[in-house]
This record gives C-alpha cells, structure tokens and sequence, in this order.
C-alpha cells in the first residue's frame, strides 16, 4: 500500500491536508512564528542540510527541507558539486512548493541561472564592463562566460585590435587562437526567453579607429611585409587593411600585368601579403605594394636579351619621337627617332612603315622602368664589331655540332 492510500484509508485526503496546512499555519501565527510558504518560480536562499549521493536536502524555511533530486542534481557540473558542503549557503529556484511525497522540489542550478540573469540585467543597465576570457567560438563570433551564462561576441562587435588579428577563411582559422585570452565585454543585449545575452568588446574599449590608425602607422616601417585583408576596391586602386589601419595599393603596385581595374585579381575579403612602400605620418597615408612581392616577369623574360646584341623585329607602332618593333612574345623595344638613320629625318615612316621586319642591336635595357632600347642606325656600327665576330662563331660552332653523327668511338688493336 502506498502512501496516498494509507492516507485515504485513515481519511486524509488532499482538501483535509490543505485544510491542516492553513491550520498549522495559524497556530504558528498565534505563536509568533511565520512560515512563508513557497511559491513556483520563487528564488530562495537555503542552508545545505545533507548531501548524499543523488540528493541534496536544503533547509528553506519550511517545515521540511527542500530536496533536489534527479535530473536537477545530475545538472550540477562535478566541480561544483564537490565543492558543495552541509552548512553552505546557496540559491535554490522552488520548482514545486509540494509534491506528491509532500516535498519542496528544488534546483540549484536554475537558481544560479536566475541569479545570473539579473546580475546581467543589472550590468547591462549600469553600462559595467565585465572581465572575462574567450571559451569557444561559432562562425560568426566568441563565446565567452558571465557569471553562470554563456555570452555571445558577434564578429562586428569584436574588438579593432583583435579583428587586426583574424587570419584565414574558416571559423577555426579566423577564432581557434583566440581561446584563453583575457576579454573586456559590455553587456548590450539581454532576453531570458530566448536566453540570449549580447556582448560587445567594442563597446567596452575606448580604442577608436582613428587612434588605432594613429599606433599602427608609429609602428610602421617602409619595406615591411604585412599580411592584410582587402576592404574594398576602386577604379584607381584596393585598400588593404594591416593591423587595423587602411593602406591603398595603387592599380600600378596591384599586378605587374596591366589590368583595368582591381576587381579583375582582388576581391573584398581576400588575404594578401603586402609590401610597405611610402608612409605619410602627417596625412596619414600608407602606401603599400602586391606586385613587388612576386618575380618580375618581364625581367625574367629581358634576361634572354643583352646590350650590343643583333636581333629582329616586327615594326607595331609609328610615333613623332620613334619607332616601337616587337621583339619577343610581349616584348617590345623603342627604337628612337634619332636611331633610325645616319642622316636627320622628321618622321620615323621616311624609313620605316608597320609590319616590316628589320634586324635592329639592342643599345639599353632598363629593367626598373620597362624599356628596352634598340637602334636600326648602329647594326653596321664597328662599335660592336668584336661582339658580333664572336656571335657569328657561336653560331658557327652550333650548326657545326648538329651536323657532326654521333658515332661511337672505335678501337682497333694492331697485330
């Protein structure tokens, strides 16, 4: 027999224990001693009468201990637990003022919740920052602990210091190193339903972008090599942010290719190295560089030519000061109007005309500025007589070795 029958079976029922209830309530009154008796949702504070394994008893103030039980004491992390001990004073959220067993159904984990919840109302309105560290991350931000909660950081509302410091695509790559570090959180959003809670770091620090800006260009020096992310694009150029500051790489210093606009190797978000090459303290300016962190391919492909050397080319454009001929696949030379013949003429088409293929010596290569001079007038010159002896036997020498057989040596013995 249970304990609700042996109840009906001596005539309690649930209006009579209602009735005693309010009975003993009122005898306690007349003896100046109140009890309040608790409500659902009531926060109390409550002293650890015992603890055993499975149940914590905790004196409320009523006529019997509270108990938590269950799954409310399997929610109490290990740590915590053990670090509970009989006499200790904790909050404890009533989930039930009465069970079936005539019990009061406690959690000490909701209570702490409650208790969190409002200490975070309270910072939010005071404008209270909170010191913390970074526990966790999702795509779109950190997760960080205040009090018993767990708060949310979105990207936007992270720090410009630590936002100079995101590296890669994927949430691990952007936030992973950042777990452990020590962070100063204002509260900006609060909603117990949703149990939601907002931080924003930038809110908490007083570091501006204009003074971010300021240190990052103290700290800068010319020719350094910064990792850095595009922020935006322009028809004259893309800005690069490096540690918090915006740095313009000018459509010239994007690619040693031409190219009309930034867009057509960059795009916003893109991680790039770039190279340091003005700084203007006073305007607040930094000049920076992508092409001159790759191989220059035109010095690669002028390295096949040397000064004095004899080589043809394809006449491509006639102008007032000279003569432009091609001499390679995406190389072209300027032959100067004053090269093109011993005697004086005014317009380079006195002599030359587009297509015609001429033999020309090369006289100056200027790898910095991309030009390559070459001269029609001095291919006869005696200047470079000797070079274009030697040239001719190296040539010479080839044809001879390609028409020698390859045959094996032979061996005889005489008897």
């Amino acid at each position: 027999m249970d304990e609700n029958e042996a109840q009906l079976e001596q005539g309690v029922t649930p209006e009579n224990q209602t009735a005693e209830n309010n009975n003993m309530a009122s005898l306690l009154e007349q003896e100046g001693i109140t009890i309040e008796f608790p409500r659902t949702g009531e926060i109390r504070n409550g002293f650890i009468a015992s603890i055993t394994p499975g149940q914590i008893l905790v004196s409320v103030g009523t006529k019997s201990e509270g108990v938590i039980s269950g799954k409310e004491y399997e929610l109490i992390p290990p740590d915590e637990l053990q670090a509970l001990a009989v006499g200790q004073e904790i909050p404890v959220y009533v989930l039930d003022p009465e069970d079936q067993n005539g019990n009061v159904v406690l959690s000490y984990i909701r209570a702490r919740e409650e208790v969190s919840w409002t200490k975070a109302e309270e910072l939010q309105n005071a404008r209270e920052p909170v010191h913390s560290s970074i526990i966790g991350y999702n795509k779109g931000g950190l997760i960080v602990p205040v009090g018993g909660l767990r708060g949310f950081v979105p990207a936007s509302q992270i720090s410009l210091t630590r936002r100079t410091r995101l590296t890669g695509d994927t949430p691990e790559q952007l936030w992973s190193h950042m777990i452990g570090e020590e962070i100063d959180v204002m509260i900006i959003e609060v909603d117990r339903e949703r149990r939601r809670l907002i931080l924003s770091e930038r809110a908490a620090s007083t570091e501006t972008r204009e003074s971010l800006k300021e240190r990052v260009i103290d700290e800068l020096n010319e020719g350094e090599v910064r990792t850095g992310r595009v922020t935006s694009l322009a028809d004259f150029g893309a800005f690069v942010n490096i540690s918090g500051a915006d740095g313009l790489v000018h459509l010239s210093e994007i690619s040693w290719d031409r190219i009309q606009h930034p867009g057509e190797v960059l795009k916003v978000g893109q991680e790039v190295k770039v190279k340091v090459i003005s700084i203007d303290r006073e305007k607040k300016r930094i000049g920076l560089s992508i092409r001159q962190l790759q191989e220059d391919p035109w010095t690669l492909r002028a390295e096949q030519f040397q000064v004095g050397q004899l080589v043809e080319g394809t006449i491509t454009r006639l102008t007032k000061f000279g003569a432009f001929a091609r001499i390679a696949d995406d190389m072209e030379g300027l032959i100067h109007i004053s090269e093109i013949s011993e005697k004086r003429i005014e317009h380079p088409k006195e002599i030359l005309k587009e297509g015609d293929l001429v033999t020309l010596r090369v006289i100056k290569i200027d790898t910095e500025n991309h030009r390559i001079g070459l001269s029609l007038r001095r291919v006869e010159s005696q200047a470079y007589a000797d070079m274009d002896f030697q040239s001719i036997e190296d040539l010479l020498q080839e044809a001879r070795q390609e028409q020698e057989p390859d045959t094996p040596e032979e061996t005889s013995e005489e008897g």
